[in-house]
């Protein structure tokens, strides 16, 4: 049938058209190749969504929808053009040394992140921070990212604002980004942080997973350790996991 060769947003469009097109749209032959080998795992992560009596096009349709878990520390969903996974790590779930002590960061709720919080730093000598996750990633390649902004950002009236007053240290020398994997891959990238006031997704590198029956467990730090001046001003939102196809459309260092 031909829609099961097309893309999830055609497969809707057509089914608003023709009510023939439909009926058949939700076929679970349809969307059952359109979905990540590894959706029984996802779903397994989220304690408000079971597959149950579902159909394959209901379970697709609602995983393209963002879906916190672990507390509300990260969060899943699918591209809904690709049905890749993506993937968001919070702050609130990273290592950030110096994160209890309020003279340097502060955790502050925006509606700018997905996640609904960041890391704001005040002002550091050491800056590092670092994630560690495991999860069950379909087969193929990954991109991994950092969304940072510096500058406070603000709200008045519902007018976007932001502080640049606090942002020092950043041009002296280039951020380091890097990830490992146990099974060897890794990738290490640096970044003169900047574009004051918008959130940028710095680009730490790719990996491919081979094995989608496997769990993947990636390690990943941001730092800026050279201690001859301290930084600040700088936000801290998420890491990103996306496919790499996906990825290419992200502002990027």
């Amino acid at each position: 049938m031909v829609l099961s060769h097309l893309d999830p947003p055609e497969i809707a469009k057509l089914a608003r058209l023709d009510r023939a097109f439909r009926a058949a749209s939700s076929a679970d032959f349809i969307w059952v190749p359109k979905l990540p080998s590894t959706y029984p795992y996802i779903l397994s992560k989220l304690s408000d969504l079971g597959a149950g009596d579902k159909g394959k096009m209901d379970i697709y349709a609602r995983l393209c929808r963002p879906s916190p878990f672990d507390g509300g520390t990260k969060e899943v969903w699918l591209d809904k053009k690709t049905g890749g996974v993506c993937l968001a790590i919070s702050s609130k779930a990273l290592m950030i040394t110096g994160i209890d002590d309020r003279r340097y960061w502060n955790h502050i709720p925006t509606d700018e992140s997905r996640l609904q919080t960041i890391a704001y730093l005040k002002q550091i000598w050491w800056v590092e921070v670092k994630g560690d996750l495991e999860f069950q990633f379909p087969s193929g390649c990954y991109s991994l990212f950092f969304r940072l902004q510096l500058g406070m950002v603000g709200k008045i009236s519902s007018r976007r604002l932001y502080n640049s007053k606090s942002v020092h240290g950043w041009d002296a020398k280039p951020a380091q980004f890097q990830f490992t994997m146990q099974d060897g891959q890794s990738a290490v990238s640096r970044c003169t942080l900047g574009n004051v006031g918008n959130w940028v997704h710095y680009h730490v590198g790719d990996f491919v997973v081979k094995d989608s029956n496997a769990l993947t467990n990636i390690k990943c730090s941001l730092s800026q350790i050279d201690c001859t001046h301290t930084k600040g001003g700088l936000c801290v939102d998420s890491i990103l996991i996306c496919p790499s196809n996906v990825g290419k459309e992200l502002y990027v260092c």
